[in-house]
């Protein structure tokens, strides 16, 4: 479902993408796929995601409600929303939420209150560091990528992202010292995996404000060393505190 969603989007943002540096070279926006390709994927991922969820799920019908949200939300925001500065981002947001329900209803999971405000607010971390990546090309090229940017400055998108930032590493640090998580994990010592956040949430502040590489958090976790061996040490560090 979450895959149509980025086929829509696509859709809408064809012209848009063809005057971005990088979205120009995306499949549709460089004409190597057609829209009426697109449109046949788009009903096909639909189709499959709801035969999937009634075939496999535990809780098909809480999943097909969570579904319908999803959807019905993200295609609000790709018609219209996306144009109202914050807005879109807390969109953004809220569609990373829905995705853990629908875990959770999948695997009959109890969802920590704690995960899903960390979710929420590092999903508003990244978004707002990718729309300041936008300001910072309508500030070198004056091309336009979205209607809202002209919305946003560099000073105010540091502020939220220094916000943001430390907002999430209180949260972390909240979530390993929660008697009800420490109780479940059986364990009281999960507060030292906030040191690999804290250098992990720093060091993609430090792409975004000093190095400028804030459009896209995949490319940065698929090539950023240090980045990548932080995350590795927060993992390794999780599963001695539980397991040894």
């Amino acid at each position: 479902m979450a895959s149509s969603i980025y086929c829509i989007n696509d859709l809408f943002d064809v012209e848009a993408d063809k005057k971005h540096p990088v979205k120009c070279h995306r499949p549709l926006a460089s004409g190597q796929v057609k829209i009426l390709d697109v449109k046949i994927l788009i009903v096909g991922l639909c189709c499959l995601s709801l035969l999937i969820n009634q075939l496999f799920q535990l809780n098909p019908l809480k999943i097909l409600i969570v579904l319908l949200a999803y959807f019905i939300l993200n295609l609000l925001y790709t018609v219209k929303l996306k144009q109202i500065a914050i807005v879109d981002v807390f969109i953004i947001a809220v569609g990373f939420i829905l995705r853990l329900f629908v875990g959770s209803f999948s695997g009959d999971i109890e969802l920590s209150r704690w995960i899903i405000l960390m979710t929420f607010l590092l999903a508003l971390f990244l978004a707002f560091a990718k729309r300041r990546d936008d300001v910072l090309i309508f500030q070198q090229s004056g091309v336009v990528t979205r209607k809202n940017i002209l919305q946003y400055n560099i000073p105010f998108l540091n502020s939220i992202l220094s916000l943001l930032s430390a907002v999430t590493i209180v949260a972390y640090i909240m979530y390993t010292v929660d008697d009800e998580v420490c109780r479940l994990l059986n364990n009281d010592y999960l507060y030292i995996t906030s040191i690999f956040v804290i250098m992990g949430i720093l060091r993609y502040l430090q792409q975004a404000l000093v190095f400028s590489k804030s459009g896209s958090p995949t490319y940065i976790l698929l090539n950023d060393r240090i980045l990548q061996t932080i995350i590795s040490c927060w993992i390794v560090s999780f599963l001695i505190i539980l397991y040894l």
